[in-house]
């Protein structure tokens, strides 16, 4: 067990889907998973291992924000020797011409999280996904009736915003969509030379102020974790 897991060794896969929300997880573990199991109730941030076309697959929520991915994608890679992780989530648009229910594959993160700030000593460092990860998913998604982006996206500390301007700035310099946990994934994951990427489907449209329904949100939702257990399925 890990500090903040409490998984024996071995009850985690070394591929593992990561939804901010737990109950997500338990989502993926009940539709998607054959003989799933939980094996972490720690602080109710569910864990489940169960069999996706006959593999050992994971899904563990990790929370929000980049302290809390920090925490989990650590003990997963260190504790459990995860190789290849793949974040779960949703974002909101910064382009016009970016529509709810789109997925964006992160290629790399813009950010305002002061993270990579303290690790490299002030100096600025660029996030960026596993290529093989991203290809395969742009690949997957290619046979699903979704339309897909990738590109740039903003990671941020802050949900609620009273100044705009560093996010009209971000826009102006065509980031794809906002949001919070990306940064601290793809940067472990280069620490440690494992595979990340994140896949987000986009809930909210900035410019518009459009959002999903709970019954888009889930259909949503289905497309992207199909996405994401094909994409780590393979290699």
């Amino acid at each position: 067990m890990s500090r903040h897991l409490g998984a024996k060794k071995g009850e985690i896969a070394d591929r593992v889907l990561l939804p901010g929300d737990p109950l997500r997880a338990k989502f993926v573990a009940e539709h998607f998973l054959d003989k799933a199991y939980c094996y972490n109730e720690v602080r109710g941030m569910y864990g489940y291992t169960g069999l996706y076309k006959g593999v050992p697959v994971s899904v563990q929520g990790t929370g929000m924000g980049n302290p809390s991915m920090s925490i989990y994608a650590t003990e997963l890679i260190v504790d459990y020797e995860v190789k290849k992780l793949i974040r779960i989530g949703t974002c909101g648009a910064m382009q016009e011409e970016i529509n709810i229910r789109d997925i964006i594959l992160a290629q790399a993160v813009s950010s305002d999280s002061n993270l990579t700030e303290k690790i490299f000593h002030g100096c600025n460092y660029a996030p960026t996904a596993d290529f093989s990860l991203l290809m395969k998913a742009y690949q997957q998604a290619q046979g699903k009736n979704v339309n897909v982006l990738v590109g740039n996206i903003y990671n941020s500390d802050e949900f609620y915003r009273e100044n705009l301007d560093r996010l009209h700035k971000f826009m102006d310099f065509g980031v794809l969509a906002v949001e919070m946990e990306s940064t601290a994934l793809y940067t472990l994951a280069a620490k440690y030379a494992v595979k990340a990427l994140s896949i987000l489907t986009v809930g909210s449209q900035l410019l518009t102020q459009e959002h999903l329904t709970h019954k888009e949100s889930e259909q949503s939702f289905y497309e992207m974790v199909e996405i994401a257990l094909n994409t780590v399925m393979e290699g």
